[in-house]
């Protein structure tokens, strides 16, 4: 049974190909078109997995794409209905474009795929390829499939898919079963959103500026934010005020009203960072620890399950992460690598072959890529599951490319790089199989000395070129 798996339309464009359950390549458009975030159609991505498999989409039983995009409509509609007049600027700015293009997905995705398909595929045999999974039911799928676990709970936090915005799952064996939500417009990733935002970063792309924001600030505004934002309960549950939001019904994350609570406008994204805008990420980022700790020590006691798995933008907060592994209330925690939209793609995969085909899961037989012991191996191939390069095509590259380079031995190769790290330069290090995910892992990773004081400011100014 062969599942290809599609994100696009928002951002983290992406594809996945599952057979007979197992993931064989997954990979993000932006790596091959290099556009960060490309929300584009994942052409590229999807010849990558055809051509990784040796198939071709005529070959492919189902292709499941990762939300249900007429239900996502039903809840704008509802939105500005309840809303209006309010929003009727970001109404007439959406209208146009569901209008004329995201109500006809089904039409729109079959009309791509037949074009990446090289005339093997019409549209109609296409469209007869294509289902849909909804957003969080991706996201939980993502997580839990993949998973080392028989049995775990599956927390999903993200800023919203159709209706939901924090979703929790039970997963047995080959099912996954919804037990609990917390729907639009209430969305911890949302909040978190408001707060990039309002400290000049770019929504979707920054947040995790905001989390390396955070330790040079103090949590100044984390009362105000849990007295005057949110109504935040024991077990985690949470309401957002929104009179101080603007993301429901119009063209920017928070209002006047916020400026006020937080005494000035939002940071000009050209201005320069100051400490108040540290103090307001570690303190939305207290917030954010502190919602997560609670729901997860509520689930654990509920449903006395000793494993979670964790999927959705949210659970990319890996400072958050680790709080609530160290906090014991659940014995394994478990994040898909690819836990933002585009891991999206692999969960509607997996959503597609456990529901709508009713497969098995596939046995985990994947060598360990746990540090513990404990734990078998996950299915995710230590995450390594996008393109690779033979040497002989390094090289040509390379030399097309006018780059300056000489070939060396394994153990050349490891002693010039400690040289190298040791007098403080930087070393691209490049090996195997590209990470799936936004976390490099080894394979497509940045080396520097940790123990030169200058180097994080080298880094950001030199190479990455970030604030």
């Amino acid at each position: 049974m062969r599942i290809l798996g599609l994100s696009a339309y928002y951002h983290d464009s992406a594809a996945a190909l599952l057979i007979d359950g197992r993931p064989v390549a997954a990979a993000q458009e932006e790596r091959f078109t290099r556009r960060k975030h490309d929300a584009g159609f994942p052409a590229h991505a999807i010849g990558y997995c055809l051509d990784e498999a040796g198939l071709t989409l005529r070959d492919i039983d189902h292709v499941c794409f990762f939300e249900k995009p007429l239900i996502k409509f039903e809840r704008l509609l509802e939105t500005y209905l309840a809303n209006a007049p309010r929003g009727f600027g970001s109404f007439r700015t959406a209208m146009p474009v569901w209008l004329k293009e995201k109500l006809f997905q089904k039409i729109n995705l079959a009309k791509a795929l037949t074009a990446a398909s090289d005339g093997v595929l019409d549209e109609k045999a296409a469209t007869a390829k294509l289902l849909f999974a909804e957003h969080h039911q991706s996201h939980a799928a993502s997580a839990y499939y993949p998973s080392p676990f028989d049995e775990a709970v599956v927390l999903t936090m993200d800023g919203v898919g159709e209706w939901a915005t924090t979703s929790v799952a039970i997963g047995r064996g080959d099912t996954l079963t919804p037990v609990r939500e917390i729907q639009w417009p209430h969305s911890l990733g949302l909040l978190y959103s408001a707060f990039t935002y309002y400290t000049g970063f770019k929504v979707n792309a920054g947040e995790y500026k905001i989390m390396g924001l955070a330790p040079y600030g103090r949590p100044l505004y984390a009362q105000t934010i849990m007295n005057e934002l949110m109504d935040l309960k024991a077990d985690g549950s949470f309401w957002l005020d929104q009179r101080y939001f603007n993301y429901a019904t119009g063209l920017t994350m928070t209002n006047r009203r916020f400026d006020k609570l937080f005494g000035g406008p939002p940071r000009d994204p050209d201005a320069p960072l100051t400490q108040r805008e540290m103090d307001l990420a570690a303190s939305v980022q207290a917030v954010t620890e502190e919602v997560m700790l609670r729901i997860t020590r509520d689930l654990a006691a509920t449903y006395a399950i000793p494993n979670l798995c964790m999927a959705g933008g949210v659970a990319l907060n890996c400072v958050a992460n680790g709080k609530i592994l160290r906090d014991g209330a659940f014995k394994n925690v478990w994040v898909q690598p690819a836990a933002g939209d585009a891991g999206g793609a692999l969960g509607a995969a997996y959503a597609a072959h456990a529901v709508h085909v009713g497969g098995a899961r596939a046995p985990l037989t994947s060598p360990a890529t746990t540090l513990s012991d404990a734990l078998p191996a996950d299915a995710m191939a230590g995450s390594y599951l996008g393109p690779q390069f033979a040497q002989g095509e390094i090289e040509q590259r390379l030399s097309v490319s006018g780059a300056r380079f000489e070939v060396a031995s394994k153990d050349a190769l490891i002693n010039r790089t400690v040289a190298a790290l040791e007098r403080g330069d930087a070393v691209g290090w490049f090996q195997g199989r590209m990470e799936w995910g936004p976390r490099a892992l080894g394979n497509r990773s940045i080396l520097a000395n940790p123990a030169l004081n200058t180097m994080k400011d080298t880094l950001n100014a030199r190479i990455k070129r970030r604030e």
